[in-house]
Order: structure tokens, then C-alpha cells, then sequence
């Protein structure tokens, strides 16, 4: 039960961090997803950088165009983040009793991240598609999320699964960093503490600051590392077809729509060269390294009062089955 216990608030802390996050940087990754999405052909290019989203917005009076599918993204990010914490501090959990260590490796802590990193992707992709396609509509054209989800066959609410796993690897290269940093960091606050244990055995926490500051140095590394196939997942779920022999991105006509990584490649290579593989990886690490800091803070500091708030409610589950029992 204590194990379980422990699994259940690491994913309540987790899911309010992703939350808060998704919803105040969402105008930003809006950006970043469109300018991400377009392949310059020809000489053609409508966005010549990431600003050029936002001037857009607001010549065209559209602000407002920059929270699209904010309700879908919130949604996909609770689910997304509750399930994928769950699964790695269970995994965790259960790689520790076996094991009989106190601590992981680096190798085990990768296999584990990536394994809840997969069951993540497999049950949240349709989510993951819809808000991708409802960002990067046309402002102001955006569908809602039954509509977006319904407009094809069920089997293109997985567009970009394959890609989606292929990602494990980032959540695990960014947990398994921040996991060691922050090891490294507790053992060396542990040392120059001189004030006795407290009674309460509520878990021990690092400060907001160093949360956010490692939470943005792990998430650097995972994005330099796995973003060619981030921009490709962004092109399969992005695109919108005029008929079944074009694609359509940002309103210029480019050619087949990609439907897997390989195509993704190809489409970027012939029109882009080889720099197109990096296009909006600024932006991308900008985006990607303030979210995970701000969800990695914000977790830090919210799972001690998600403890405290789970024990009480834990208890009152208890009385309310223990009376039942007497009645």
C-alpha cells in the first residue's frame, strides 16, 4: 500500500505540474508548432522565423488563435503526465525491491523511463494528434477536439505513433539526467545539514531554483539529441490535405503528404538540406526546456502539500469504508 501510496502522489505532483506549464507557455509552443510544421519549397517560405507567428496573430487580429486546442493540450497533458510518472515511479519502485539497491544506475534508469514513456505515447497519441492539428489550423479555423478527432479514420488519431515512440528516448534521457543531478544534490544537502530529522516522514525535497535550473539542463540535452525526429512527428500530424495526392502546410501547396519518419526525412532533405533537420531548434529547446523546468519546479514544490493531501484523503477512505463495515 505505502508503495503504491508513493506511486500515486509522484503522478498527482507530476500531472499539476504539466498542467500549469502546458497552459503558461501554450502561445509559445502555438508558435513554435507552426513554424515547425512549414517546409520551405521552392523559395517559398511564409514564417522566415518564430516571430513572424506572432506578428501574424496579431495583423490578422487573432491573438486569441494562440490558445487554440489549449483544452485539448491540457487535457493530453494530465493524462499524458499522470500516467507517465505512475508508471516510472512503479517501475522504480518495483526495480528497487527486486534489485534490493537503493538507488538506480543510469542504464536502469533509462530503460525504466523509456518503458513509461511508451505507455504514455500509446494511450495519449490520438490526444497528442488533435491538439497538434487544432495549433497549427489556420488562426482562427481551429476545430473542436470530437470534430478533429472524427474528420478521418480512427487510424489517423495515431498519426505519428511510431515517431511518438521513438521519443521515449527523450523523457529518458531528460529523467535520467535530472533523476542523477538531483541524487548528487540531496546526498550533498544531506551532509551539510545539522538539524536533526524531523518526526514527519513526509519526502524529502530540493529547492525550486535548483529544480528548475536542473529540470532545464536535462531537458537541453534530450532536445539537441532526438529533435530531427521531433520536427518530423510535427509534419506527419500537422498536415492538411486539399485532395489525397497533396499537402498543404500553412497555405502553400508542397507535395505528398509524409505519413511516416522516412518520408518526413526525405521532404526535409530535398527542400531544406541537411540544416532543415534543425529548423526551430531554438524554439523548440526555449519552449521544451522552460516547460520541463517550470513542470519539474512546480512538481518539486507541490508534493509534499500532495502528500499531506493524499494522506487525508487516504485516511477519510478508511473511516468511510470502516464505518461501512460496522454498519
Amino acid at each position: 500500500m505505502g508503495g503504491e501510496f508513493e506511486s500515486l502522489v509522484e503522478a498527482a505532483s507530476g500531472a499539476a505540474g504539466g498542467l500549469l506549464s502546458t497552459t503558461i507557455l501554450y502561445p509559445l509552443d502555438t508558435c513554435k508548432t507552426k513554424y515547425q510544421a512549414e517546409v520551405q519549397a521552392g523559395g517559398r517560405q511564409k514564417y522566415r522565423n518564430l516571430s513572424d507567428v506572432l506578428l501574424e496573430a496579431i495583423s490578422t487580429r487573432q491573438i486569441h488563435s494562440l490558445y487554440q486546442g489549449l483544452g485539448t493540450k491540457n487535457l493530453q497533458s494530465v493524462i499524458s503526465q499522470f500516467i507517465y510518472f505512475y508508471s516510472y515511479s512503479y517501475f522504480k519502485r518495483l526495480y528497487l525491491n527486486r534489485s534490493k539497491k537503493k538507488y538506480m544506475e543510469t542504464k536502469a534508469n533509462l530503460v525504466i523511463a523509456a518503458a513509461a514513456g511508451a505507455c504514455t505515447a500509446l494511450i495519449t497519441q490520438p490526444l497528442d494528434t488533435a491538439s497538434a492539428r487544432m495549433q497549427t489550423s489556420e488562426f482562427g479555423k481551429s476545430k473542436g477536439l470530437w470534430q478533429t478527432l472524427t474528420e478521418g479514420s480512427w487510424g489517423k488519431a495515431f498519426d505519428g505513433v511510431g515517431v511518438s515512440l521513438l521519443l521515449t528516448s527523450n523523457p529518458a534521457i531528460q529523467y535520467t539526467v535530472f533523476e542523477q543531478l538531483k541524487r548528487r544534490l540531496l546526498v550533498k544537502q544531506k551532509r551539510n545539514q545539522t538539524d536533526s530529522v524531523t518526526a514527519d516522514s513526509s519526502p524529502v525535497v530540493i529547492s525550486a531554483f535548483a529544480a528548475f535550473l536542473l529540470g532545464a539542463l536535462s531537458k537541453t540535452v534530450a532536445t539537441i539529441v532526438t529533435y530531427p525526429a521531433i520536427r518530423c512527428k510535427v509534419m506527419i500530424q500537422r498536415a492538411e490535405t486539399d485532395d489525397e495526392n497533396k499537402l498543404k502546410m500553412n497555405g502553400v501547396i508542397q507535395e505528398k503528404q509524409p505519413k511516416q519518419v522516412v518520408d518526413a526525412l526525405r521532404i526535409i532533405w530535398q527542400n531544406e538540406g541537411p540544416l532543415g533537420f534543425y529548423k526551430g531548434l531554438s524554439a523548440q529547446i526555449l519552449k521544451t526546456v522552460l516547460s520541463a523546468a517550470l513542470l519539474l519546479m512546480i512538481k518539486e514544490k507541490t508534493s509534499r502539500s500532495t502528500w499531506v493531501l493524499m494522506v487525508g484523503l487516504r485516511r477519510y477512505i478508511l473511516d468511510v469504508k470502516k464505518r461501512i463495515k460496522q454498519t
